[in-house]
């Protein structure tokens, strides 16, 4: 993911040093105390605009921002553990899985986690977007590595895909799974190195992929400028791709056709003139279980249902990476510039 300015004035010793506070359970006075076998009460920020009455079944209106942590570089990518109850999410420019356990803190889970190179490199090395696969293992988007690979139950890691047609991807970002087994991801130039993401770019497009289960790959479209979050709708037959692009900050929904191709996109929400007026850009999404995306953009996380209707924002204050469902479901985490915080809302994932 792209990194935007946030306004703040935090050095990266610093950054690290407030990691390290909160790993080791540091929380600071305002937090407050509780039992072992409860949370903290955390801080909470943030609030929500609402622009139509429909969000208020989807968002209690008692909700609030939790944050759970904070001092990251660029957070992202935040999935959940069904199986173990815990949430993975990354940071992508120290090149860190982190795990958040409800009623624990917060723990360096994997490092590296997106290049295992061993010269030294800056900008965006890390892993990005994770995803569970259908037998629960951990899929990440690695940057560096410029490849997609599984975690392996040994530690290593195995790439699933690293090419197309002999070239090197970009930097794979983000990725969905399809009910069949089938990975879905995206792969602009965001971990490359240089001013406009260009040195070592072997491909001169940004693309869309499908990875069959069968180890298949293939170039689902290159129409879109920067492919960044990557979600599909309940049935599986609309597959929505977010646009990171200032000059063209859209969602594109794509029909899936029975084959796992896509049929021609259409422009779902534009937020090009947003995106003048409030930090972030179209990002990592989810969507619940009647249809409604809740996409990192302008502001925050944008609400909008199947129609393309703004519901409303979760206002986070700062650039907004993603978003993912934990717990029973209806916890939204969301990762937000250098803050992980939580939302809890009244309707539930798609894959809960």
């Amino acid at each position: 993911m792209l990194r935007f300015p946030s306004g703040r004035i935090l050095s990266r010793a610093s950054r690290l040093f407030a990691i390290a506070l909160m790993t080791l359970g540091a929380f600071s006075s305002d937090i407050g105390r509780a039992s072992a076998a409860d949370e903290p009460v955390y801080p909470t920020f943030g609030s929500i605009e609402r622009l139509d009455p429909d969000l208020d079944r989807l968002i209690p209106p008692n909700a609030v921002l939790e944050k759970l942590a904070e001092g990251y570089d660029w957070s992202e990518g935040p999935a959940w553990d069904k199986k173990n109850g815990y949430l993975l999410f990354s940071d992508v420019p120290m090149n860190t899985v982190f795990k958040f356990k409800p009623g624990s803190t917060v723990s360096v889970f994997l490092k590296p986690s997106g290049y295992t190179g061993t010269t030294p490199r800056n900008g965006e090395p890390g892993s990005n977007g994770l995803v569970f696969d259908p037998q629960g293992r951990l899929v990440l988007c690695q940057h560096g590595d410029r490849r997609v690979a599984r975690l392996e139950a040994d530690g290593t890691f195995r790439t699933l895909a690293d090419r197309f047609e002999g070239k090197r991807f970009n930097s794979p970002n983000d990725a969905a799974y399809k009910s069949n087994g089938d990975l879905y991801f995206t792969d602009p130039p965001y971990g490359l190195l240089g001013d406009q993401h260009e040195i070592g770019k072997e491909l001169d497009f940004n693309g869309v992929y499908r990875l069959s289960k069968d180890g298949k790959l293939s170039l689902l479209t290159k129409e879109m400028t920067f492919p960044n979050g990557i979600a599909f709708s309940p049935d599986e037959k609309t597959l929505y791709v977010a646009n990171s692009d200032p000059k063209l900050a859209i969602w594109k929904a794509f029909p899936v056709r029975e084959d796992g191709s896509l049929g021609p996109g259409r422009v779902f929400k534009d937020v090009t003139e947003l995106g003048k007026k409030r930090k972030g850009l179209p990002d990592g999404m989810k969507v619940d279980s009647q249809g409604n995306l809740f996409a990192s953009g302008p502001g925050g996380i944008l609400v909008i249902d199947s129609e393309g209707n703004h519901l409303g924002t979760i206002l986070t204050g700062e650039a907004t990476a993603n978003c993912g469902w934990g717990g029973d479901g209806s916890t939204l985490y969301i990762t937000a510039d250098m803050y992980l915080a939580r939302i809890k809302l009244k309707t539930k994932g798609d894959d809960f």
